[in-house]
């Protein structure tokens, strides 16, 4: 009885064959073309400029000096409380610093130039 059973299994996966062939086929297509789209936008995120006054100082602080706080709270930890303090040893107070953080952030997320030239300036700071 068991080997009429296992012969009964074969010969349904034989029939189902074809579909999940069409299946994994059409996946391997839709990985293929995801793969495609994450390439273009790579190379775009490496080579996007920033849009017209977007580089602009916010509350005094530019960009270059966002980078530079960002990356000082290395010393403490990445301790993010260390933000204000880390701010006022580059002569930014803690009003502006909060006014230039919310602001430069919602600048990186909106343009990819921004982001990209925040990126550049983090990594050489």
């Amino acid at each position: 009885m068991g080997l009429f059973t296992q012969f009964g299994d074969m010969a349904q996966m034989v029939k189902a064959a074809p579909a999940l062939i069409d299946q994994a086929n059409t996946l391997q297509a839709q990985a293929a073309e995801y793969q495609q789209q994450m390439n273009a936008q790579a190379a775009f995120a490496t080579t996007a400029e920033a849009a017209p006054g977007t580089l602009e100082p916010i509350a005094g602080v530019d960009l270059e000096r966002y980078a530079r706080i960002s990356k000082g709270i290395a010393a403490y930890g990445y301790d993010a409380a260390m933000l204000p303090t880390v701010a006022a040893m580059f002569g930014v107070d803690g009003a502006a610093w909060e006014t230039a953080a919310a602001g430069w952030g919602a600048r990186i997320q909106a343009d990819r130039g921004v982001g990209r030239r925040f990126n550049e300036l983090y990594a050489a700071v």
